[in-house]
């Protein structure tokens, strides 16, 4: 995805929500330079959020899988073939060339993350490079540089970031609906302040589990999109023998991951909230490009 398509989403979305906020600005009781008020609050810190969890995932990342970066001086063997690749990769993109790191796991599993273009961090599990050859490899790795150029991590904060605030602002206006609505004509009774904020947190759960229905809709397309840019730099084949090596060494992973978004197999069971397609799907895409 271009900037300007990524741009086109986020207005959109906006658009989108702004239209919902007139609607309930008709039937709630607040002032509007409250709303407005309220929402600035709320962008801050839902769009603060989004931004500074981008833009510590590398060092997230690197702590949490203790990953070894590696480069043209440190890689040896297979390891130096992949630097390569990727940094041959990265010129014919025109972008510089990410930082590759390898991380131990019986997981056979890759991603990638970082606040820009210019400054991403593929990782590469150990197993990954262990059951994959080296044009499996490859296509995984220009999987994940499709990711980036797509500027899929950044679009995802976006998306996230809205997400998250008006998450906390439709929450807290929903909040005073209700507590307006138990008021008797002499503004007694209502939720009371205790009330209001449990109410406010149990709405904030609602709302963002509706929210990450479209957030997981954008993740799977994301996916399909990474799948055939990486077709296009190696060649479909090269992609469907990479998920099909990947789906056949699928190991489950028995603690939470907060990358399992970001990876190229997320084997969750397929719903509104699957960030990933299943891997058959993946490959009936690509091979649709073979036709």
């Amino acid at each position: 995805m271009n900037g300007l398509k990524r741009i086109s989403i986020f207005l959109l979305t906006n658009f989108l929500v702004v239209l919902i906020i007139s609607v309930i600005m008709s039937f709630v009781g607040i002032p509007m330079d409250d709303l407005w008020g309220l929402l600035i609050l709320c962008a801050m810190f839902g769009m603060m959020g989004s931004f500074i969890s981008l833009w510590l995932s590398k060092t997230i990342a690197k702590w949490s899988y203790k990953i070894r970066v590696i480069d043209g001086k440190t890689a040896v063997g297979r390891e130096q073939e992949l630097y390569n690749t990727i940094r041959q990769m990265a010129t014919h993109l025109r972008i510089m060339t990410p930082q590759v790191g390898i991380y131990n796991a019986r997981e056979v599993n890759a991603f990638a993350t970082g606040a820009s273009k210019d400054s991403a961090l593929i990782a590469f599990s150990s197993q990954l490079l262990n059951q994959l050859d080296d044009e499996e490899v490859y296509a995984v790795a220009a999987h994940e540089m499709s990711h980036i150029i797509n500027g899929d991590m950044v679009t995802m904060t976006l998306l996230t970031g809205v997400a998250n605030t008006f998450v906390m602002f439709f929450a807290r206006v929903l909040a005073f609906a209700i507590d307006s609505s138990m008021r008797d004509g002499n503004r007694r009774g209502g939720l009371g302040f205790m009330g209001q904020w449990i109410m406010i947190i149990l709405l904030e759960n609602v709302l963002m589990l509706l929210a990450y229905i479209p957030i997981s809709a954008f993740s799977r397309w994301r996916e399909y999109s990474a799948d055939a840019g990486a077709a296009r730099i190696t060649n479909p084949g090269q992609m469907i023998s990479a998920l099909q090596k990947i789906e056949q060494y699928y190991f489950p992973e028995q603690k939470k991951d907060s990358f399992a978004l970001a990876k190229i197999n997320n084997h969750h069971k397929a719903s509104l909230y699957a960030t990933h397609p299943a891997i058959a799907d993946r490959i009936k895409r690509l091979q649709q490009m073979t036709v």
